[in-house]
């Protein structure tokens, strides 16, 4: 059984940076992607990116484009989350990701029906 757990989040004030790491156990796969979703109070669950494991192709929802960066180590199979110029309106719970599908179209992987594993989400706030 899969399991996945983030780490890296707090808070911090605007301007800061962070970098969120989502470790993944058990997993056979050959070919999958891990991606990041968000969460904020009172809203839905949104993409925020995602990477082809064995590609490393990446996509980025539009709003995170340029301050976000998506990473992996194969070795640690680990995701990470580079978030740069942190904002208030990036205040959010985290969540990474597995789809067990690696080589779908972009927009697939936009929706959380495309993963069938999920961390338990660690909280990103970033003050007014």
């Amino acid at each position: 059984q899969v399991h996945l757990v983030e780490s890296g989040g707090g808070k911090v004030q605007a301007g800061g940076s962070l970098r969120l790491s989502c470790a993944a156990s058990g997993l056979t796969l050959s070919t999958y992607a891990m991606g990041w979703f968000r969460q904020a109070p009172g809203k839905e669950r949104e993409f925020v990116a995602v990477i082809k494991w064995s590609s490393g192709i990446r996509y980025y929802a539009d709003s995170v484009k340029g301050r976000y960066t998506i990473s992996r180590d194969n070795a640690k199979t680990t995701v990470y989350l580079q978030i740069n110029a942190l904002k208030p309106e990036d205040t959010a719970v985290y969540f990474c990701a597995l789809s067990p599908r690696g080589y779908y179209s972009e927009t697939y992987y936009y929706n959380t029906e495309a993963y069938d594993t999920w961390g338990q989400g660690t909280q990103v706030t970033v003050p007014q």
